[in-house]
């Protein structure tokens, strides 16, 4: 019996492990997108073809896995047709567009941090629609957290922040916030491959409509991509930027959530901010200054101390749980 229990508790130390390695997977790889977007956009992409080719290979990608999930479940589509629409147009495409379009104005690093202030416009939400005041912890987060993004984007300090860039960035931030509050209500009997290789079909393909419209400017160039020094062949970059920034992401991120929890899981998906200024350092040469280390740090603090003033979810044990999509906004 004693045995018995040493390897159970192997086991879950195991499970354990494997999670962090694969939360830090997802939250490295969803930080790429930025970099990569600019590599395309500077190559004469547009922010919606660069969006549009990004979840649609990401689709193509995770097709394979969302069908295995199903399991010949295909009324499931039928029942949450109206949720992979709403979730392929406004967590998906629109903030991945909000996001592009923020970071060919303004540093990688600045655009990524303003959105991850999305839970505190969940917070607010929920305050001012349902009545759901928030708990001491979440108030100090949410103060923290606003005087972070104050040094991000340099007031008081002389540095000029883009306003449009800004703009960009705070529509990706309610995008993001939309995809919480969306998930919160989402029928776990879906499973998480399905909602995120549908959301991106959708999202991809209303793209191109748009696009194909006039709504949205829509070009992309098979000129060579320059990307950390190098230049780097166009299809060769789509794919990477498919395949690992979104396909890769989603799978390792939903792996880990089912492995970790959502709520550990989203504190680890935190780690995107810090690896998303490293990239931009490393690869775009966008040295982060004093001012916005600190703001960052001061904005991780207040969303860790907003997630520990949430109440904790109790969960409903006669439901099923296929695994839900990792908590953090890329829906980019």
């Amino acid at each position: 019996m004693r045995l018995m229990t040493r390897d159970s508790a192997s086991v879950v130390e195991l499970r354990a492990a494997a999670g962090l390695g694969l939360a830090l997977l997802s939250a490295s790889s969803f930080a790429l997108s930025g970099p990569m977007a600019r590599g395309l956009m500077e190559a004469g992409w547009t922010p919606a073809a660069a969006v549009a080719v990004r979840i649609l290979v990401g689709a193509a990608v995770l097709a394979p896995l969302a069908v295995v999930q199903l399991r010949g479940r295909w009324w499931q589509l039928r029942r949450h047709l109206p949720l992979l629409l709403l979730y392929g147009l406004v967590p998906v495409a629109g903030t991945q567009l909000a996001y592009f379009n923020a970071v060919a104005r303004m540093p990688v690093a600045a655009a990524l941090l303003i959105e991850y202030t999305a839970p505190l416009a969940v917070v607010g939400w929920l305050w001012l629609r349902h009545r759901q005041r928030p708990a001491a912890a979440t108030v100090v987060g949410a103060v923290v957290g606003t005087a972070g993004l104050l040094l991000v984007l340099g007031v008081g300090s002389g540095v000029g922040a883009n306003a449009v860039g800004v703009a960009w960035a705070l529509a990706a931030m309610l995008g993001a916030a939309f995809y919480f509050v969306l998930s919160s209500r989402t029928d776990r009997g879906l499973p998480g491959s399905v909602l995120a290789a549908g959301g991106l079909l959708v999202g991809g393909v209303a793209l191109l409509v748009a696009g194909a419209v006039g709504i949205v400017p829509l070009a992309a160039s098979t000129a060579p991509v320059g990307f950390a020094g190098h230049a780097v062949p166009w299809w060769a970059l789509v794919l990477a930027f498919g395949a690992v920034t979104a396909a890769l992401s989603y799978a390792a991120g939903i792996a880990a959530a089912r492995r970790l929890g959502a709520r550990l899981a989203s504190f680890v998906a935190l780690s995107e901010v810090v690896a998303a200024v490293v990239f931009a350092w490393l690869l775009l040469g966008e040295v982060p200054r004093p001012g916005q280390l600190l703001g960052g740090a001061l904005i991780l603090a207040g969303v860790v101390a907003v997630k520990l003033g949430e109440p904790r979810p109790v969960p409903d044990p006669g439901q099923p749980d296929y695994g839900r999509l990792p908590a953090q906004p890329t829906r980019r």
